[in-house]
């Protein structure tokens, strides 16, 4: 039998459908329910099938199996078991709550300041767990992104909150959306500064490193921004105009309880969609030509024999 390429996705990752594929796997919320004991049994049978190559009496589909819940948990480039609420598959459930939660109670400062709080605080930890490589992030480098994305966030929204008092409703609901993208501005690269500053690992299609590239990484943190602010969009703009118009119809205010419920669960729907297909928009497994590269990797990546026309990088989550 063909040795399985477990180190690869299931599904081709150069097509679209592929890597949705994918995405659907490891970002269902349904692998949070995995004990440790679980996690640890996956990832030593991908562990023992990366060494020998051989099945141990699983089928097929059971090594797949165990492959998708060890990527739903553990750091794709460390292996290191990442924390739970960092996890792709916790960003329906702790979403859907706090983008519920955020379009529900964005009237008065002190709603404001609290959720983009609770906001700024979770993505955070997303963006420390997803971070591209053995990236080290000081105390302080962690402190100043959390620092100014917080505040980023918002000042966006409190200033665009005064600006719409005198707007359309429904401009003002969509208020919290244009927080959070200002906010995804700020958080992902500061948390990721130090792959700004010092490169992030490229390499050949072998897997063979080459070097380090800060263009690679300020390509790859691009991508990640773009697709968490695609990722936000369809829960943060699609209940706005559903609730603006329960609230022309008089709805909310015959059932003003039902704002939250409507709204989180709305959330709840559209991420369940969004997240694996935003997270699916570009390549995990980016790539980039080596023309793009600095000079000086340029040339060091030349003097090689085989010396490839495109390197690859992990652009992080």
């Amino acid at each position: 039998m063909e040795r399985i390429k477990i180190d690869e996705p299931r599904w081709d990752q150069s097509t679209y459908q592929g890597r949705a594929n994918h995405f659907f796997t490891t970002t269902n919320p349904l692998n949070l329910l995995c004990s440790d004991e679980e996690l640890d049994k996956a990832k030593d049978i991908v562990v023992k099938y990366r060494k020998d190559g051989q099945l141990n009496g699983l089928t097929i589909g059971e090594l797949w199996k165990a492959k998708h819940v060890y990527d739903s948990a553990f750091h794709p480039d460390t292996g290191d078991k990442m924390l739970i609420i960092g996890r792709m598959s916790a960003q329906v459930p702790c979403n859907m709550f706090i983008t519920g939660c955020m379009m529900t109670f964005y009237r008065t400062t002190p709603a404001v300041v609290f959720w983009q709080w609770i906001n700024q605080s979770f993505n955070a930890i997303v963006n420390y767990t997803n971070r591209s490589g053995n990236s080290p992030i000081t105390n302080k480098q962690l402190g100043t992104s959390y620092a100014l994305a917080t505040s980023g966030a918002l000042v966006t929204a409190l200033g665009l909150n005064s600006l719409t008092k005198s707007m359309s409703p429904i401009i003002g609901r969509l208020v919290p959306f244009a927080a959070v993208a200002a906010a995804n501005c700020v958080n992902i690269p500061l948390m990721r500064m130090h792959e700004i500053q010092k490169g992030i690992t490229v390499s050949d299609e072998n897997g063979n490193v080459l070097g380090e590239s800060s263009i690679a990484a300020k390509w790859g943190i691009t991508q990640v921004v773009l697709s968490r602010i695609g990722m936000a969009s369809p829960g943060m703009v699609l209940p706005p105009l559903l609730m603006n118009y329960l609230d022309r119809k008089g709805f909310l205010k015959r059932f003003p309880w039902s704002a939250a419920p409507i709204q989180v669960t709305l959330c709840g729907v559209l991420l369940t969609f969004a997240t694996p297909m935003c997270c699916a928009l570009f390549p995990q497994k980016a790539s980039i030509s080596v023309d793009s590269l600095e000079p000086e990797l340029q040339a060091k990546i030349r003097q090689s024999p085989t010396s490839p026309t495109v390197v690859y990088y992990n652009k992080g989550l």
